[in-house]
């Protein structure tokens, strides 16, 4: 008999068992993370009455490259994008909640006696919320258009970024075993740096490599080249610091933000799947019924801490951000359990041998029950709000609707606090590429002509290469957002306004010219005021350069190109509404979208003809003709069945207008026996009028709209016939066409 590898006998029982549990799941209506989670505990050492898996360690290999593809994963769903529009109530209640879930999860370990890193870990475990159950939860009870649910979701968009945050941070206290402020600081600060270097110059280079590539890419290429770029970026994220998930997320992030994101998350998300899968089952694996049994009493005060906690917690977040107490209590109530972030990040204790044992088994069971309580706790939102609202006192009801209201108040744009945070994000990115770009230089490619050269030759080519690439950067800092609308409008309003307008200036022009001194004094040995004079002189003839000018502008308008691409197309194809529509709304105007029906009296005909504008007040902006799209549409061109168009109009216009076009269906109830076709027999006698005649000339398809099937010419003999041979004397045609048509056929012929 051959011999079998481990781990592919291994692999084999955790897939059986993870297919089995899945099904029974899935028939139970069940969340499936729960069906791996008992099949890898079927699997495990710790029942004896089933097969084992042999090598754990390998399994726990490949439940980390699940982790891999499960931030993968979720990184092409999510978008930085995404994070500016959730708005600022999402951003309050999801620090508000990961704040005080921390503080409530270190209480409860500190209460136990349990290690300072045991603590920590727990606090990050509970403060995140499942997103997977809570939409599941959502479908399963029609909750998914309503306005909480929406919340909910912008909520856990929130906390998906502040959880990969925060394994950074853990992972950074685990490794230096440092709780001092200084060191978080640093590794907030080196997060936030790598973050934004890695996001600028990804957008700025892979979808532009992606685009000349695109030719070459089918299925196979794509899926390659898009895991290629995954593990990149996971091993040059583990090389800097970071944890390998941290990499993993990043580059999702950055590729959701392609043309060719959704064709990636397709080609993934099987993949994804099965390593998940594993994931998932060696989550299983480590849980221990005699552990849990003895630590049955901090499992069940954990799972009260989520409970109690995220109720209160995410309720009081939420209506700190401005919204209603009902609203807030529904949301609270959503948020009441933990699931895939709280594995990884016990996965991540366990990796890095700084959790104790326990730990895993509990934050599993709790799990598990939270997740079978929530479709209760959802329920329970609404009937806990009418109670809270009776009991509450009048001057606490009376100051939260007052406080609801008063945030939902628009503010005046202050034009000092515009132009400053614009101008301090220009100096951020450009400062941290600059110093990326030097890092770099400084690191192997001055070290190199230095190897190669003289060191002065060496130092002075390095030192002029890296000025040069820097330039554009260091010219945008300088330059950028002196001529903007706020800027010229403060330097206009008040004389005041110019001492400080002209301060900014000279702080970014100083910015540049430490650039370029820190680079000579890197590479020479000069003195202090003949360095300053070179870098004074090199960053004037950067403010002067029209090439530089040229160049920075094109820079920034690629990356914010390759930013928009994704928004661009689907735009085009009509997925999304293009930016204007919501400017639109000011003016009570809105942009509808409409399907011309197939059966629809108006395909075929003009704009012109239909004469819209006139008749119902709307205006055709674009017509969607498939994957291609017909902006600003003149007078002739035709309306087809399955177009969609995009129009413009009030609320009254565009409800009349739709009224109309439903209006203008064919609506007739004899419709289907009318245009049914039928066959009749036709026989040419000497009065015939298709006597010597062919088909071609004897009007049967263009007048009357029929066709000859077939003609019956002696010994009752059915042929075909020759479109250019004519009729005879006897000949019987075989004639297909409706019946009105066929009628007018035979009156003439009589």
């Amino acid at each position: 008999m051959s011999h079998l590898s481990t781990l592919i006998a291994d692999l084999a029982l955790i897939l059986i068992s993870a297919g089995i549990m899945t099904l029974i799941f899935k028939k139970l209506k069940q969340p499936l993370v729960l069906g791996y989670i008992v099949a890898g505990f079927l699997a495990s050492p710790h029942v004896t009455f089933t097969p084992s898996v042999l090598d754990e360690a390998n399994i726990q290999t490949w439940a980390e490259i699940g982790v891999l593809f499960l931030l993968f994963a979720l990184g092409l769903e999510f978008s930085f994008k995404k994070l500016v529009k959730v708005g600022g109530a999402a951003v309050i209640a999801a620090c508000t909640i990961i704040f005080c879930m921390m503080l409530l999860g270190v209480g409860a370990g500190m209460s136990f006696g349990w290690k300072r890193m045991d603590c920590l870990f727990l606090g990050g475990m509970i403060a995140m919320s499942s997103t997977t159950i809570i939409y599941k939860a959502f479908e399963d009870l029609g909750l998914s258009k309503k306005h909480f649910a929406s919340l909910v979701l912008s909520i856990l968009i929130i906390e998906d970024i502040l959880a990969i945050v925060l394994m950074v941070v853990l992972s950074t206290l685990a490794v230096s075993s440092n709780f001092e402020g200084s060191e978080m600081l640093f590794s907030i600060g080196k997060l936030i740096f790598f973050l934004i270097l890695w996001f600028v110059v990804g957008i700025y280079l892979i979808p532009e490599f992606l685009k000349r590539c695109r030719k070459l890419m089918n299925e196979e290429t794509l899926l390659i080249v898009s895991l290629a770029l995954c593990f990149g970026m996971v091993v040059l994220a583990a090389h800097v610091g970071f944890s390998a998930a941290f990499g993993a997320f990043i580059m999702g992030s950055i590729l959701a933000e392609t043309v060719e994101a959704e064709s990636i998350e397709h080609l993934v998300k099987p993949v994804k799947n099965l390593f998940g899968a594993i994931f998932f089952v060696s989550v299983g694996m480590m849980v221990d019924l005699d552990m849990i049994g003895t630590y049955i009493v901090p499992i069940i005060v954990v799972t009260l801490v989520v409970l109690l906690g995220q109720s209160i917690f995410a309720t009081f977040g939420v209506v700190l951000a401005g919204k209603p107490l009902k609203t807030a209590m529904q949301c609270g109530f959503s948020l009441t359990q933990i699931g895939e972030f709280a594995f990884i990040i016990a996965s991540l204790g366990v990796s890095l041998n700084v959790t104790s044992s326990f730990l895993y088994p509990i934050v599993v069971a709790v799990s598990v029950i939270t997740t079978f309580i929530t479709p209760y706790m959802i329920r329970l939102a609404d009937p806990a709000s009418d109670f809270v609202d009776k009991h509450l006192p009048a001057s606490w009801r009376n100051f939260l609707v007052r406080y609801s209201s008063g945030v939902q108040t628009v503010n005046q744009e202050n034009l000092w606090r515009k132009l400053l945070m614009a101008m301090a994000k220009i100096v951020v990115v450009y400062s941290i590429i600059s110093v990326a770009v030097v890092f770099i230089s400084f690191k192997w490619f001055t070290p190199f002509l230095r190897d190669n050269l003289t060191d002065f030759w060496g130092s002075l080519i390095g030192a002029g290469l890296t000025i040069l690439l820097i330039s554009p950067f260091l010219r945008a800092i300088m330059i950028k957002k002196n001529h903007s609308v706020e800027f010229t409008t403060l330097w206009n309003d008040h004389r005041s306004n110019r001492a400080p307008l002209v301060a900014t200036i000279v702080l970014r022009v100083m910015i540049a010219i430490s650039f370029v001194m820190f680079i000579i004094a890197g590479l020479f040995k000069a003195s202090v005021g003949l360095m300053i004079g070179i870098a004074i002189l090199i960053t004037v003839i950067m403010v002067g350069s029209r090439r530089l000018k040229k160049q920075s502008i094109l820079i920034e308008r690629k990356f914010f190109q390759n930013l928009r691409s994704r928004d661009i197309r689907d735009q085009y194809l009509g997925n999304k509404k293009p930016e204007y529509a919501g400017k639109l709304l000011s003016r009570d105007l809105h942009l509808a979208d409409f399907d011309i029906p197939g059966e629809s009296t108006w395909a075929g005909k003009t704009l012109m003809e239909l004469n819209l504008a006139k008749k119902y007040g709307i205006h055709i902006t674009s017509i969607l003709r498939g994957k291609k799209r017909i902006n600003i549409p003149g007078g002739r061109v035709q309306l087809f069945p399955f177009d969609k168009i995009q129009v413009i109009g009030t609320d009254e216009q565009i409800n009349s207008f739709a009224e109309i076009m439903n209006q203008k269906m064919m609506d007739e109830t004899d419709a289907y026996e009318k245009h049914e076709l039928t066959l009749k027999q036709v026989m040419i006698d000497e009065e015939s009028d298709f006597l010597g005649k062919t088909i071609k000339n004897s009007g049967l398809r263009d007048k009357f709209h029929c066709f000859v099937a077939g003609v019956e010419r002696g010994d009752n003999i059915l042929m075909t016939v020759d479109v250019d041979e004519p009729f005879r004397e006897g000949d019987i045609l075989w004639i297909v066409g409706e019946k009105d048509n066929l009628y007018q056929l035979v009156e003439q012929k009589n």
